[in-house]
């Protein structure tokens, strides 16, 4: 069975002195990424653990992807863990992995406690001690018939509690050839990894840049002006980014460059306006937007010519993928038919964590939507998250979309807040802006009347999640907290 780190053999000898990672720190060769992730496998093999599961809090850094695709090569579960969760969350997602070991940064040291007697501890230091002293024999072997979990993350928590879910090395050696058929990505490729490895997007993004062969730099933190050197300084050739990342690097003209550029975006509703921009202002940048889930992995994609044809689609499907809109009795709909998104990919995942029911064939993770007469999908929002006005059903993504396209609304969120007489009504936040009658004016234009937010709250900085996503649930317990201060 393969390994996501499997090529790695294959470009120590092929290009030893090739470089792999750049990470602000230090330049990794391959022939030297191959050592290291030997030596994190070698070592994770001598480990007397029934439960082979490596949890890790580190920032973004060449030791972060090391432990992670040492632990793949292994045949090890690798379980990133957050710096920027609270004490009590990080204890929470520890004891639901359940991991025998768990690698800290050291000076996130202090913030962490022992939670098992059956975990073993190791501060980041110590980590890197025990890999100077380890002698490698013969490559490592393991059981090529298995396919084990490879990788457990944790969901965006961006309408709620987030989840634990896991996956198989298959799905991603899958994701890989769509990445190479799709986006054309090669081993020839440089690619800036903008954002968190805590992503899957990002942390996707660098191990398959790997496992290509081409050169991966990390920023350990993204700014737009560190983002905008690395672009200007080196022969970059592709980014991985989200939609906030794009906008701040836009605002201050970061693609000036003539070099030609793929950007690969995802992760959230990436407004029109931008993409515009993106398009007529930059013409050596290309992009593809993509929509896809942690659990579903890669489900369709836009490019930069599909965009200028159907500006509001998330795109078609991939090649391997299969997508159908059901209405509630599961019959499916017709073109331009509002339903539920189901899915049928050979790249999803593997389930969730103590989740005994394997997933099925076609899968939903109840994102509603529906397709047009050409086959491309657009997007309504999620079904957990549409507010329910008077019976009316309201999706908050409609409405933001419409503000997030006039230039006094830098960005905004729509919540549902319960009421007594209409059970819910929508509420528009606007981010470092103000609420303006042209605003409203435009929004009664091109909406249904019903749709219009009936509140409008202002805040300096839209909370996120640690992935970049809007954190839904947090804006609408703000948003219920502001209102009831002025009643």
């Amino acid at each position: 069975m393969n390994r996501v780190t499997e090529s790695y053999a294959v470009h120590a000898e092929m290009k030893p002195d090739h470089i792999a990672i750049i990470d602000g720190q230090e330049r990794i060769t391959y022939q030297n990424w191959y050592e290291r992730v030997r030596l994190s496998a070698h070592w994770l093999q001598q480990m007397a653990h029934e439960q082979k599961r490596v949890a890790f809090l580190l920032s973004n850094g060449a030791s972060f992807l090391q432990i992670f695709a040492g632990a793949a090569c292994a045949g090890w579960t690798a379980i990133p863990l957050d710096p920027r969760w609270s004490r009590e969350e990080c204890a929470k997602k520890l004891l639901l992995s359940e991991a025998a070991l768990v690698i800290i940064e050291d000076r996130y040291l202090n913030r962490f406690e022992k939670y098992s007697e059956d975990m073993q501890v190791l501060s980041l230091s110590e980590w890197k001690e025990k890999m100077s002293l380890i002698t490698l024999g013969p490559s490592n072997k393991y059981d090529s018939e298995i396919d084990p979990i490879f990788y457990m993350g944790f969901t965006s928590g961006s309408t709620g509690s987030p989840k634990a879910f896991i996956r198989r090395q298959q799905s991603w050696i899958k994701s890989f050839q769509t990445t190479a058929d799709t986006f054309g990505i090669t081993h020839q490729d440089h690619v800036l990894i903008a954002g968190t490895l805590l992503s899957s997007h990002f942390l996707y993004g660098a191990i398959s840049t790997l496992y290509f062969g081409g050169t991966v730099t990390l920023l350990e933190k993204f700014t737009p002006v560190k983002a905008k050197k690395a672009l200007q300084a080196g022969d970059i050739t592709v980014m991985y980014t989200v939609p906030t990342m794009t906008e701040s690097l836009l605002a201050i003209d970061a693609f000036e460059r003539d070099n030609p550029l793929l950007v690969i975006s995802s992760g959230a509703d990436w407004g029109t306006p931008s993409k515009k921009q993106l398009v007529i202002n930059y013409p050596h940048v290309t992009f593809f937007d993509f929509y896809g889930t942690s659990e579903l992995s890669f489900v369709s994609y836009l490019s930069s010519n599909d965009f200028l044809q159907k500006p509001s689609s998330v795109g078609r499907p991939f090649s391997p993928i299969q997508i159908e809109v059901r209405r509630a009795d599961q019959t499916v709909c017709q073109p331009n038919e509002t339903g539920r998104i189901y899915v049928k990919s050979p790249m999803s995942f593997a389930g969730y964590l103590h989740e005994e029911k394997q997933p099925k064939e076609w899968l939903t993770v109840y994102d509603m939507g529906w397709l047009d007469e050409d086959g491309y999908l657009h997007m309504s929002g999620r079904e957990n998250g549409m507010i329910v006005y008077g019976g009316l059903n309201i999706f908050p993504e409609e409405i933001e979309r419409v503000l997030n396209e006039l230039p006094e609304v830098k960005r905004s969120v729509v919540v549902g807040v319960p009421d007594p007489y209409w059970g819910e009504i929508p509420v528009a936040i606007i981010e470092q802006g103000q609420h303006t009658k042209r605003i409203r004016q435009v929004v009664k234009e091109k909406l249904a009347l019903y749709k219009v937010p009936k509140k409008w709250l202002v805040m300096d900085q839209i909370i996120e999640t640690s992935g970049g996503k809007i954190a839904r649930a947090s804006m609408k317990k703000w948003a219920e907290e502001q209102l009831s201060c002025k009643q």
